[in-house]
């Protein structure tokens, strides 16, 4: 009866051991994946290695295991890898599957074609805002975000709305110091934001000027999901000397569509 107990802790151990491997193998594919999402660009193999600290041999049999399943493909002739055509698909299923995501576009389409200008889908990944979709206005002076590039959330008007959710101690510790630092230099004061992030929960919009871009006004408004939460904005990019008169037009019009795209009123 002692030999066959040390035999099955044996083998739970060594099951254990062979779960804990899988899983740090998944997390290392998720950290590849991840570093090929924030270089945007086609990366050496030897490269992606250090980016995931991780050994290259291991590096390369993640990458062969995904170029097979066509997740990755090579680009060029100097062993760079970049997203294959299964992602595609992938991204593809996701926006038909989604019947609300699908309404969303619909809408920046339409809202792009009636404006003329910049419109935005933004969210939260992690601690930072990224653009989600976007569709760049089609006049000369053209203003657009990198799609899924991840920037400070005290840059941004959506930033103020995906926020009101948190007390001020929340933001606080979830917002780090150096994201008040704006790319001129220039630093927002956190007493200041925290008071942005109220007015905007309270008015139910935000607007900023000149913060990441200092010819860009930007507005915001909230798509609430089911449970009243903001977990999506739509945004107007504006030149910011967008004539007042305008811009309020701009911002009941974007108010409007954004409401008709919440599942709750909130």
């Amino acid at each position: 009866m002692s030999n066959e107990a040390i035999d099955l802790g044996g083998n739970t151990a060594g099951e254990a051991a062979r779960g804990g491997e899988r899983r740090r193998g998944i997390d290392r594919v998720i950290m590849l994946l991840e570093a090929l999402l924030k270089h945007r660009a086609p990366v050496r193999v030897g490269d992606l290695a250090k980016m995931i600290n991780a050994p290259r041999s291991t590096t390369y049999e993640i990458v062969n295991s995904l170029l097979e399943a066509e997740m990755l493909e090579n680009v060029g002739g100097e062993g760079h890898v970049y997203f294959g055509r299964a992602m595609h698909l992938f991204g593809w299923a996701y926006s038909h599957h989604n019947v609300h995501y699908r309404r969303i576009i619909e809408t920046m389409d339409r809202l792009a074609a009636e404006t003329g200008e910049t419109v935005q889908l933004c969210g939260m990944r992690g601690n930072k805002y990224v653009v989600l979709d976007c569709r760049d206005s089609p006049g000369p002076f053209r203003i657009s975000s990198d799609v899924g590039v991840e920037v400070p959330t005290p840059w941004t008007a959506s930033g103020r709305l995906l926020l009101g959710h948190m007390s001020d101690e929340e933001i606080r510790a979830f917002v780090p110091a150096e994201d008040y630092r704006l790319p001129d230099g220039r630093v927002i004061r956190e007493d200041d934001f925290l008071a942005e992030v109220a007015a905007a929960r309270a008015q139910g919009f935000s607007e900023t000027s000149a913060l990441a871009d200092r010819f860009t006004w930007c507005m915001a408004a909230p798509i609430r999901d089911g449970y009243g939460a903001i977990a999506r904005t739509l945004c107007f990019v504006l030149p910011i000397d967008t004539p007042e008169p305008r811009r309020a037009e701009l911002l009941s019009l974007l108010r409007d569509r954004a409401k008709g795209l919440s599942l709750s009123n909130g």
